[in-house]
């Protein structure tokens, strides 16, 4: 399958707590509606391979998450879960086209299941990509460390992050790398698409990254693990949990998160880390469109 990219989307704007959060919108409006929920600093246009396949089918809609892509940064904000799973549900009030089938990849991923956990009723079908957060077993490893220890941590680490500058590329084609470098699996053409779109250029002619440094920052508290089991057995559509084999992310059918579900089916996709739509394109296809046909 080639991975050139066509006609592209519309650009919309909504807003959610006072921000202005921009979503692409790739026609098919008498469609059903399908929203992609991209993952930590990265952008709806990542989802363009996916959304051109799928649009033929459905109304595909992709938001930039707040502090991402060209969604307004929310300053002061510390960037958390809920935060974003509110402006998903101000997205989907704005388009107000239920029931919507999901598909969001990490904490895209996360967003999403919390979301659906919410309100049921207005969802179809979700797919999370590796979007359960992390693994038991970094929780359990994370948690060793009390309280003290851990917000601590996280007041230096948010100190630290208002000193730090956003890195400058001298060049697009070093960003390009840079993108690389956090995912070898990527192609060229796969690598500067993203970089192009995930990226901007500056008055003094470098580069960088659109999104929020302060998106980096970890909560002290980690993940609500008991909260978020108790909206994953809320979910009463059809779920699909994927994940890639080579990627940090635990099986969820071997370390017990898939039994909160209801109704969840685990795929594990051979060759692909942690962005399996990525990674393995026609196969996460194939995937998608067996479980949103069935």
């Amino acid at each position: 399958m080639s991975l050139e990219i066509d006609a592209g989307p519309s650009s919309e704007v909504y807003v959610s707590q006072r921000l202005r959060l921009r979503y692409l919108d790739w026609g098919n409006r008498d469609a059903p509606l399908l929203l992609l929920v991209h993952g930590g600093r990265d952008h709806a246009r990542s989802w363009d391979w996916v959304a051109r396949e799928l649009r033929r089918d459905w109304h595909v809609v992709a938001p930039d998450l707040r502090g991402h892509g060209d969604s307004q940064w929310a300053i002061g904000s510390s960037y958390s879960l809920i935060d974003y799973v509110l402006d998903v549900a101000q997205l989907l009030k704005v388009l107000d086209r239920f029931p919507v089938t999901i598909l969001g990849h990490s904490l895209g991923g996360s967003i999403s299941l919390h979301y659906t956990g919410i309100y049921p009723e207005r969802v179809s079908k979700v797919i999370a990509i590796e979007g359960l957060g992390p693994s038991p077993d970094m929780i359990a490893s994370f948690k060793k460390r009390g309280a003290h220890e851990r917000m601590l941590d996280w007041v230096r680490e948010m100190q630290g992050l208002a000193r730090r500058h956003p890195h400058r590329y001298a060049t697009l084609e070093e960003a390009i790398a840079r993108m690389r470098d956090a995912n070898p699996r990527l192609s060229e053409e796969q690598a500067r698409h993203l970089t192009i779109h995930g990226a901007q250029r500056e008055e003094d002619g470098s580069w960088v990254w659109k999104f929020d440094n302060f998106t980096r920052a970890v909560s002290p508290y980690m993940f609500n693990v008991p909260d978020a089991q108790d909206l994953w057995g809320a979910i009463t559509c059809p779920t699909l949990l994927v994940r890639g084999t080579e990627s940090w992310a635990s099986d969820p059918s071997i370390d017990g998160r898939g039994k909160a579900f209801r109704n969840a089916r685990v795929v594990n996709v051979e060759g692909a880390g942690h962005w399996v739509h990525h990674d393995r394109l026609d196969e996460f296809l194939r995937i998608a469109r067996e479980f949103l046909a069935g």
